[in-house]
């Protein structure tokens, strides 16, 4: 039986890795595929102390994990295929292994949601961000994009207008999601656009973004 199981391998699994391997708990990060979590798909990370010239996402993801298996973590790189906490010690089942844990600590973040066109998947990181408060001063005096109509949408955007020149919303629909006081907020803004009752099929650029249709 394991001391403890932390599901997940972004910046907060590997943390709580680095403090329980430190403390002699030898615990087990289920990682989760793919590893690392959203950072593995960011570029520069320039917000995360220690960093003054800024470091590449998958880069601190790599230096994270290897600080905690030089202090005694194991790493399973697969999905937690399900977790039974009603009776103790706890059960994480990973394909055909069963792991027992006197505690889990669950660090499973968040996942994009993505428009699901290669165009995307080849140009993130150059020019295409699913985080507007990582990558939004990159944007600085730019044409921008959001793709969505609900309240991460118009947070986005009106975070994009502090430093982008233009931002145009692009929703399938003619209204939006939001919740009324970002949509009123969004409204007022002058930098942004809306292009209503429009779908994105195509992102254009070889090595970067130059425009979508």
């Amino acid at each position: 039986m394991r001391e403890i199981i932390i599901i997940g391998s972004g910046p907060a699994g590997l943390t709580a890795a680095i403090y329980t391997a430190r403390a002699n708990l030898k615990p087990l990060v289920i990682s989760g595929l793919p590893p690392g979590g959203q950072l593995m798909l960011t570029t520069e990370v320039e917000n995360y102390p220690g960093f003054p010239d800024g470091i590449q996402g998958p880069e601190l993801i790599n230096r994270m994990r290897k600080q905690a298996e030089r202090f005694g973590a194991e790493f399973e790189d697969y999905d937690a295929k399900s977790v039974n906490l009603l009776s103790y010690p706890f059960e994480v089942r990973v394909g055909n292994d069963v792991y027992n844990a006197k505690a889990i600590i669950i660090a499973t973040g968040a996942s994009v949601k993505w428009l699901g066109l290669e165009s995307e998947r080849r140009l993130i990181g150059k020019g295409v961000s699913s985080c507007a408060t990582c990558d939004a001063p990159f944007f600085e005096d730019k044409d921008v994009v959001v793709v969505g109509g609900g309240d991460t949408a118009m947070d986005d955007a009106l975070l994009l207008t502090k430093y982008a020149k233009r931002v145009t919303v692009v929703h399938r629909r003619d209204k939006l999601r939001a919740s009324k006081i970002l949509q009123d907020r969004a409204f007022k803004n002058n930098k942004i656009n809306f292009k209503w009752n429009s779908v994105v099929e195509e992102i254009l650029g070889d090595n970067k973004v130059e425009r979508e249709k």
